[in-house]
């Protein structure tokens, strides 16, 4: 028979090579996209995903390679249900074909609000979305750190908004993935990076997109970087409608990138403001109560001084001068009308007093005649004489000694004597 014949036998591995052959000159192999359940999902330390895709009837082999993985916005898990896109082609080795993914979409945007709704069922069970956890946005921030892509619009309309409002504040960039494979542990390494760098602020901010694109927002490692974060947080994902399990975790949530910046820097220009009416205020108020504690001072001043000692004792001293004054001229009053009354008793009463004086005259005459008769300088002049010894009046014989000097006053002088004999007389 010809099919024995040895022209006709081929190696396996020509034969894997002719069947790799028709699948690479197949179009339709070379650009498929095939749905279907994930199945034996293996991720590989080298960064290969194999995972086996099967629908109800059969089942085909998958890879998709490290490079590759950037199409990949979700991690797969057993039982999803996919849409692969890339090309079926023959591993020549294993002589197995199998289908080299490029791109891998959940089938159906039903299938991942499902799972998105289980997810955030689960985090605010465990309490991550509990408002008491949250906290407030400081007003006047000057460090503030963002999370969003390098090269993208968000990044470049926060450095807008922040630059017009206050060029004074400080952005600190923490460039990640925001899309794709790894965005989901990217996002949540830039939070923690900024978080221990030291800012007042964190906005994770990424533009719109349909669900797939921001799925890495609401992946658990994100969700958990967030509610860990030590900083306030403000999330600006996607546009208004869009809403990511970040927003719910958030300390604050912003309807796109822009409204983030917008409430995260406040406007240079309007605190300024506010400050001068603040200061305006102030002032007026600080003068009006200047002004009510002066005319309180004022007050007690016053009140002190009508209080005051000396000015009770001027007063005092005042009154006591009128006082005097009107003594004074009361006094003259009374003494013009006691001359009135003097003056017609006065002659009257010196007649009187020249009657009295004129009878005490005599009697003096009379005493003083009585004096000069019992007068001892009258006696002498009449011819007796004062006698002393030693100073003391002679009046006995016993009172002087033979030899003793006496002193003899008479009228016109003195005479001394010694005595020679003292002589009693008989009475």
């Amino acid at each position: 028979m010809k099919w024995r014949q040895m022209k006709d036998i081929y190696t396996v591995s020509q034969v894997n090579g002719y069947i790799k052959n028709m699948f690479v000159k197949d179009m339709l192999l070379n650009r498929i996209s095939i749905k279907g359940e994930v199945s034996n999902c293996k991720y590989h330390t080298s960064g290969h995903i194999y995972f086996t895709l099967k629908d109800a009837m059969g089942q085909m082999a998958c890879v998709m390679f490290a490079g590759q993985r950037a199409g990949l916005s979700f991690r797969m898990r057993e039982g999803d249900g996919v849409i692969v896109s890339g090309k079926v082609d023959v591993f020549e080795r294993d002589g197995k074909y199998q289908l080299y993914a490029q791109e891998i979409r959940l089938d159906g945007v039903g299938q991942l609000y499902e799972r998105l709704e289980q997810r955030k069922a689960k985090l605010n069970e465990q309490g991550l979305f509990d408002k008491s956890h949250k906290l407030s946005i400081p007003p006047f921030p000057k460090k503030i750190g963002i999370v969003t892509a390098g090269t993208g619009a968000a990044l470049q309309d926060i450095r807008n908004i922040a630059a017009r409002r206050n060029p004074y504040v400080q952005l600190v960039l923490a460039p990640v993935q925001v899309q794709g494979f790894g965005a989901a542990e990217s996002v949540a390494r830039g939070i923690r990076r900024l978080d221990k760098y030291g800012v007042d602020i964190i906005i994770v901010a990424r533009g719109g997109g349909s669900i797939e694109d921001l799925w890495a927002f609401n992946e658990e490692c994100v969700v958990r970087a967030a509610y860990a974060c030590a900083t306030p947080l403000i999330s600006g994902v996607g546009h208004e409608t869009d809403v990511t399990l970040i927003d719910y975790v958030a300390d604050l949530r912003a309807p796109t990138p822009s409204a983030a910046a917008e409430l995260a820097v406040y406007e240079i220009q309007a605190l300024d403001e506010a400050l001068a009416g603040c200061h305006a205020q102030l002032t007026r108020q600080m003068l009006d109560v200047l002004e009510a504690y002066r005319e309180r001072v004022q007050g007690k001043k016053d009140r002190l001084f009508l209080l005051s000692p000396q000015r009770r004792f001027a007063e005092k001293r005042e009154r006591t001068g009128q006082f005097r004054m009107a003594l004074s001229r009361r006094m003259a009053e009374i003494l013009k009308e006691k001359r009135g009354c003097f003056a017609g008793a006065d002659g009257r009463l010196s007649s009187r007093m020249e009657a009295v004086l004129e009878r005490k005259r005599s009697r003096l005459a009379l005493c003083a005649a009585r004096l000069k008769g019992i007068s001892p300088l009258e006696r002498i002049g009449q011819g007796y004489a004062y006698v002393a010894v030693r100073g003391k009046h002679v009046t006995s014989v016993h009172d002087v000694k033979t030899g003793d000097e006496m002193m003899i006053s008479v009228r016109d002088g003195d005479v001394y004597a010694h005595v020679s004999r003292a002589v009693e007389r008989k009475v």
